[in-house]
């Protein structure tokens, strides 16, 4: 039999792609990989519908550090934030689900690689690129996008093949994951319509004020109110504290790989939280033109993460530089949780640019006299008095 594995969710595209290829002669192994959002319980019903599929085997894949070491730490140096609003919570682990997958199946030796991806998204994109970068030599194969499927002829094969489980589609799709959770509805379909209360995962259940500390040392988050855990645990954590408020939600509006706009709800308590703060502690830690260098590069990190171009060398180099520039980038930073909103305090840290002795913004000025501040303002303006001089 041709071995091939399959990317499996335990959906309805993926679960026609395994009842269908395994009636097609195949030997259908199938693997999900966990990077953040499943709980054991989940993983349990995933396994049992998978084998009702007709899939030889079913394997998850513990990738929630890998996740955080090969991508959330990267996009916490950088500060990422998609058009300024999304922290790439589904995208980022796309990358990494797709390596997982991909060495799976070079380590079972399987022929053929499957997932359930549809013409229309950026995950067809990404899984694909991945694949065949990393396997070039392993087929891949896409009956929903191959065959232009609705959901009504999944259905109605998976019954015509003695599986009725309940398929009925949920009012708002979501996908949760360690970097956030993304909500998509008929309102995210519009370019008017905002999601309701009801459509988000957790709902405000704590309306008392309560500040919170995050400690970062070289970039990374470190300890949460003075208790040092993983970072892992600590965004973890920070989420389930968070996400009582409500915070971190909105809506996302951007181009996708293939060349339409979309829009995506999301909710990222600690992800918005972690970044924001993190970026706070920059402001005071790194020079101007530190944080300037690392805005664009940023960005440009940002988005090849989106479109699936993780193995691009370039990303390997600007890694090595947001790693470099958070040297100085240690200490406490103090954040105060309302509902629907947080507000950055402050900071306290040994790095702290703001105690250099040389004066206060706005105040006074220790490190040089009027005559000298007088000279350099002159010689800085010196090249727009010349423009203006030869142009008016």
């Amino acid at each position: 039999m041709k071995k091939l594995v399959i990317a499996y969710s335990g959906g309805l595209d993926t679960s026609y792609c395994a009842v269908s290829l395994s009636k097609q002669g195949y030997d259908v192994h199938a693997v999900s990989v966990n990077t953040g959002g499943f709980t054991a319980h989940e993983i349990a019903v995933i396994e049992k519908n998978a084998y009702k599929m007709g899939v030889s085997t079913y394997k998850n894949i513990d990738a929630i550090a890998k996740f955080y070491d090969k991508v959330v730490k990267f996009l916490i140096f950088g500060n990422v934030l998609k058009n300024n609003t999304y922290p790439l919570s589904v995208s980022a682990e796309r990358i990494v689900q797709a390596i997982e997958i991909v060495n799976y199946a070079k380590q079972i030796g399987a022929e053929y690689i499957a997932h359930g991806s549809t013409g229309a998204g950026n995950d067809q994109v990404r899984f694909d690129s991945i694949f065949q970068i990393l396997a070039p030599h392993i087929k891949i194969i896409t009956p929903i996008r191959d065959n232009q499927l609705s959901r009504q002829e999944e259905i109605a094969y998976l019954k015509s093949n003695g599986i009725d489980l309940s398929w009925e589609k949920a009012k708002y799709s979501i996908n949760k994951g360690l970097w956030g959770t993304s909500v998509g509805g008929e309102e995210t379909l519009t370019s008017d319509k905002n999601l309701p209360e009801t459509a988000y995962p957790s709902q405000l259940e704590n309306s008392t004020p309560q500040t919170v500390k995050l400690t970062f040392k070289n970039g990374e988050f470190v300890a949460l109110n003075d208790k040092a855990q993983s970072p892992i645990k600590n965004i973890e954590t920070l989420n389930e504290m968070a996400s009582k408020y409500a915070i971190g939600r909105d809506i996302h509006v951007g181009d996708t790989i293939v060349g339409i706009k979309g829009r995506v709800g999301f909710e990222a308590a600690a992800a918005i939280i972690t970044i924001k703060a993190h970026h706070l502690l920059e402001k005071h830690t790194l020079t101007k033109w530190q944080l300037q260098h690392k805005d664009y590069l940023s960005s440009f990190y940002g988005m090849h993460i989106h479109e699936g171009q993780y193995f691009e060398p370039a990303l390997r180099d600007i890694e090595a530089f947001l790693q470099n520039s958070q040297d100085k980038v240690t200490g406490d930073v103090f954040v105060t949780l309302n509902p629907y909103h947080f507000v950055l305090n402050g900071v306290e840290s040994a790095n702290d640019l703001m105690q250099a002795k040389f004066g206060s913004y706005g105040e006074m000025n220790n490190g040089w006299t009027v005559n000298e501040v007088k000279g350099f303002i002159k010689i800085q303006s010196n090249q727009n008095k010349i423009y203006q001089n030869v142009h008016n």
